[in-house]
């Protein structure tokens, strides 16, 4: 409350400071005293620019747009991820982190002027039309981003459900594109889970929103449930999420360490610096082995999970480089307006290193790839040489047939990911990284130190 009557304080006499200040020419300056000289006439100069575009710029606005595009103004400049919400924005937001809202199911940010994809969430009109991490949008409906707010970027971007929307997409280094979605309903489901071969937990977390932890919670339970309690190990999948609520994060890392610090938070003022430890006995998995999937849209609280688990070395980390937004955002509400989002801290890993703009390297790298069989014809094994001995050992699994066929089963071969939708693929057969997180897994049952069935 401190923080928020501050910032009342300040605003309430700005309009004070606008005005000229006086001082006596005989009075010598302090360097406070010349400090407070310069904003003071700069503050001039904002009210002079002020009532100027109020009484000469081509069209009436209203001064509330003019405080409220000058106030946005001042923060964007800060840093991608410090902004200015009005009351209509702020409500939004509530509702996004809640879980439930409309729009694209696009997470970005502003990068040199342009609108970057963060990550799609999945089951959105924005994943299922093939949009990517690093994608930047640079225009819509035909309407060049530049020069345009990441608010108003995103305003545009909401409408009506069931309306369409025309995004001009560039790739890298390829021809930009343009992508039409329809507007939808987005609901998060931010957990969601399955049993692959009867004894691998996978838990694909899409965003920490409110429902996160206690999604993990179920989703390990009902996974323990469906294995007979014979859990073999878990993938966590965090790739394309882009991030969310701190609280939420520290919660899911506790999930799976028993002790020590998750992350701690470093602001401008060193009696703001936080620690967050994790509670003992607070691992639902009891130790199980773990791979947590990570890939360039993993941001944020993403960041913070497998940080934590990398330098505990509770899991391996498997995929490719994440994000790399090591801020943390506080959102101050302003009563009877609406609120900033204001950069206040970076975080830091347990081993106390930032990843900001530097992403979270994984343990093992393994790029997205499409896995496709590969048609081999028939091969001869010694069983089929005439004349072979016959195996006489009662323990012997008998040997299979070989294919009647030269030609391949094609239907037997998984269909390949389409192009762009990456996305498409997580948590299903075609989902190559998660094969290779199995394959890990598989390969710690069986070589590491055996563990009581739990």
């Amino acid at each position: 409350m401190m923080r928020f009557r501050h910032i009342a304080a300040s605003a309430a006499i700005l309009v004070w400071l606008l005005a000229p200040a006086a001082q006596s020419a005989d009075t010598p300056q302090t360097p406070a005293a010349a400090n407070s000289s310069d904003t003071y006439r700069e503050l001039d100069l904002f009210g002079e620019v002020f009532e100027r575009v109020r009484a000469d710029y081509v069209d009436r606005v209203s001064d509330q747009h003019l405080i409220e595009a000058a106030i946005n103004g001042m923060l964007s400049s800060l840093d991608p991820h410090s902004s200015y919400m009005n009351a209509k924005d702020f409500a939004e937001m509530q509702v996004q982190v809640q879980g439930e809202f409309g729009g694209l199911g696009i997470e970005v940010t502003m990068e040199n002027g342009l609108v970057k994809v963060v990550s799609p969430i999945d089951g959105t009109p924005a994943a299922k039309a093939g949009l990517k991490p690093g994608d930047l949008i640079v225009a819509i409906n035909g309407e060049p981003i530049s020069g345009m707010s990441l608010n108003d970027a995103v305003e545009k971007m909401r409408g009506p459900i069931g309306s369409e929307i025309k995004l001009l997409i560039r790739r890298g280094n390829k021809e930009p594109f343009t992508v039409t979605l329809q507007r939808a309903a987005i609901k998060v489901q931010s957990v969601r889970s399955q049993l692959i071969d009867n004894d691998i937990a996978y838990i694909r977390i899409s965003s920490f929103n409110e429902q996160a932890d206690s999604g993990v919670h179920t989703a390990m339970k009902s996974l323990a449930v469906k294995s007979h309690d014979k859990l073999a190990g878990i993938v966590l999948d965090l790739r394309n999420n882009p991030g969310g609520l701190l609280d939420q994060a520290v919660a899911v890392a506790n999930d799976f360490i028993n002790q020590g610090e998750i992350v701690s938070t470093r602001g401008r003022h060193p009696d703001d610096a936080q620690r967050f430890d994790a509670k003992t006995g607070n691992d639902i998995s009891r130790g199980l082995p773990m791979v947590v999937l990570i890939n360039g849209g993993s941001a944020s609280a993403s960041e913070i999970v497998a940080g934590a688990l990398q330098d505990h070395h509770r899991a391996v980390l498997v995929g490719t480089r994440s994000f790399g937004k090591g801020s943390v955002q506080t959102i101050i509400q302003l009563p009877g307006h609406g609120a900033i989002r204001l950069t206040t801290a970076r975080y830091y890993t347990p081993s106390g290193r930032s990843i900001q703009a530097t992403g979270i390297e994984p343990d093992i790298m393994v790029e997205p790839a499409k896995i496709e069989r590969i048609a081999t014809g028939t091969v001869t094994h010694e069983s089929d040489l005439k004349g072979a001995l016959k195996n006489t050992d009662a323990s012997a699994a008998t040997v299979p047939a070989a294919p009647p066929s030269k030609t391949p089963d094609k239907s037997a071969a998984p269909p390949a990911a389409a192009d762009g939708d990456e996305s498409a693929t997580f948590g299903t057969a075609d989902d190559y990284q998660l094969a290779r997180a199995v394959d890990m897994l598989r390969g710690i049952a069986l070589f590491g130190p055996k563990k009581a069935a739990h």
